[in-house]
């Protein structure tokens, strides 16, 4: 019992012994690992931190980089600027001695004013001394022959007066036509020369319109998608636009034609949006035609404000701003209407400078000469007048409203003002190349054709197309049915053969269309 006790005491504090060195093995190889994981750690940070002291580094490189960068930036931008300031003043000089020199030339041309009036002065002076001188020798002769004679004082002074008019009667016709025709000529001559500045000043481009306007293609193929299945596209484009698409073998290119300058422009800028887009099928077409339609009365707008701005013309009413926009669209003699006005503003400001008018009177006067060609074509009467009258709509000066409505002498002109407008006018007209009366004659006959065939009751709207051969006249349906189109058709065919003149024969095209729309929820 005793050795039982004994022995399992020795296996008890044997196994205590083993379990002791076991765990401290073990508690070493654990704390070794410990530490060799703290080492990774430790090295892996000392790593990162290497890293990120080399990124540091490099992004400390790049920010001195981009500030040496804006440094030497803003060194240009200065320098740029100095340039800049030093053109603007070397411009600004070159118009100073510009302003100095017509400051000189005015001066010298108003001397040469005075010196002629003191001259003609002179001369009035001179014309005086000789009558009394006549005067005095009248009243002598009187005298001797009253005494001589023993005649009536009224029969002495009528013998004194037939031998003075037989005596000094050509002397002094000579003398009166030799002053008039010195004052003319010296009139001519300042005339001349005061027009001669002011056109010299003005150095415009010719501004003549033509009836056709190209638009370019990326490619041949373009055209059959422009045509259309059986002409499909084509035939509601221009349908749509009132033009004449022309499509031949010149390569990469389609002609518009008509000569209304708003329609080929809505035409030209709608088939381009049409081959940049890709898809041409009749409902795409209505679509981009009728945006271009407002995006063309926006630019109207746009081009009066333009048109204003270039000639330095402000307070103008919005209205009549867009107004003004829409002679950019407006030819008369193949001359645009709108450069015209320009031009006819600045020579009417030169001229009233030279002659000591209102300059600013009359460029505004100019300028707005014409503004009655934009709407002349919806109200009867002459463009002057009608300008006239819309002048007065937006509140414009009486002076400026004055000029306008006499620059065709349909009123009495009564200030400078008015004779230069009337002037500037007929340079501008009569600049050669600036015209052309066959271009106008023609678009004057197809437009003639359109009013006349829009002046029938039910008539919604007329295009005049293939160079006015043919007319499509679109009718209102709830006004004109399908017997009532055939009628009408014969009715506007014999007023075009009673009342225009035309060459050969003009096809008359009544077009009755019914849409009924209605939406699927």
């Amino acid at each position: 019992m005793l050795s039982t006790i004994i022995f399992t005491s020795i296996g008890i504090i044997i196994g205590a012994a083993a379990v002791y060195f076991y765990f401290k093995i073990e508690g070493s190889l654990y704390l070794k690992k410990i530490e060799e994981a703290n080492e990774r750690k430790i090295s892996q940070a000392q790593k990162r931190l290497v890293e990120i002291e080399q990124k540091a580094a490099v992004a400390e490189t790049k920010l001195k980089e981009k500030i040496l960068d804006a440094k030497n930036r803003a060194l240009e931008i200065v320098e740029e600027a100095k340039k800049e300031e030093q053109a603007m003043r070397r411009q600004l000089e070159k118009q100073e001695e510009r302003l100095i020199s017509k400051e000189d030339l005015l001066e010298k041309k108003t001397s040469e004013v005075e010196k002629n009036k003191l001259d003609y002065e002179k001369r009035v002076e001179n014309l005086k001394i000789e009558e009394d001188k006549l005067e005095a020798i009248y009243k002598e002769q009187e005298d001797k022959l009253a005494s001589i004679t023993k005649l009536t004082k009224e029969e002495a002074r009528q013998m004194l007066l037939n031998n003075m008019e037989r005596e000094y009667k050509d002397e002094l016709v000579s003398h009166y036509k030799k002053m008039n025709e010195d004052i003319k000529e010296n009139s001519q001559k300042e005339a001349t020369n005061v027009l001669s500045q002011a056109i010299q000043k003005l150095a415009s481009d010719v501004t003549s319109e033509s009836t056709q306007t190209i638009v370019e293609l990326p490619n041949d193929d373009i055209k059959g998608r422009v045509i259309g299945k059986e002409g499909r596209n084509i035939n509601a484009f221009e349908h749509l636009t009132g033009v004449d698409v022309i499509v031949d073998d010149t390569p990469n290119a389609i002609m518009i034609s008509g000569f209304d300058l708003v329609r080929r422009y809505v035409a030209k800028r709608a088939l381009e949006k049409l081959v940049e887009d890709g898809r041409i099928h009749p409902a795409r077409i209505e679509t981009v035609v009728e945006e271009t339609k407002e995006q063309v009365h926006q630019m109207m707008k746009e081009f009066g404000e333009k048109a204003a701005f270039e000639m330095g013309i402000t307070g103008l009413h919005p209205d009549l701003i867009k107004i003004i926009g829409r002679l950019r669209f407006r030819t008369s003699y193949g001359q645009n209407v709108l450069k015209h006005s320009m031009e006819v503003g600045f020579l009417s400001a030169h001229l009233a400078a030279s002659i000591g008018a209102d300059p600013q009177v009359a460029k505004i006067a100019g300028f707005l000469h014409d503004i009655g060609k934009a709407v002349d074509h919806e109200i009867e009467g002459s463009h002057a007048l009608i300008g006239a009258d819309i002048l007065r709509k937006y509140s414009m000066p009486d002076a400026i409203v004055h000029a306008v409505e006499a620059h065709h002498e349909e009123i009495t002109l009564n200030t400078a003002e008015d004779f230069v407008i009337m002037a500037a006018d007929a340079i501008s007209a009569a600049r050669p190349g600036a015209r052309s009366e066959t271009v106008e004659t023609y678009i004057k006959r197809l437009r003639d054709l359109e009013n006349l065939t829009t002046s029938f009751d039910g008539v919604e709207k007329a295009y005049a197309i293939q160079a006015g051969r043919e007319v499509r006249v679109f009718v209102k349906p709830d006004k004109i049915d399908d017997m009532a189109a055939i009628k009408l058709s014969h009715e506007i065919a014999r007023k075009i053969e009673k009342e225009l003149a035309y060459p050969g024969t003009i096809k008359v095209q009544v077009i009755r269309e019914t849409r009924a729309i209605d939406m699927a929820k």
